[in-house]
């Protein structure tokens, strides 16, 4: 499993602590945020402009239909 750095996982639980208050507001158009999976992605994003440890997005496998 990919691991988060220690600046990672503090940014994204204040992130949800904000959320959590109700004070989270998305970026660019200011609104509130609604669900905790968007809050996240927000820490998450936060943390990788910062430079800190966040593992890429995993690549969906293709399967192959069975015949």
């Amino acid at each position: 499993m990919a691991k988060y750095g220690t600046k990672a996982q503090k940014k994204v639980s204040k992130v949800m602590h904000e959320y959590g208050e109700g004070k989270l507001k998305s970026g660019r158009s200011g609104k509130k945020v609604t669900s905790g999976k968007q809050a996240i992605a927000i820490g998450i994003s936060e943390a990788r402009k910062e430079g800190d440890k966040v593992p890429k997005k995993a690549a969906k496998k293709k399967t192959t239909k069975k015949k």
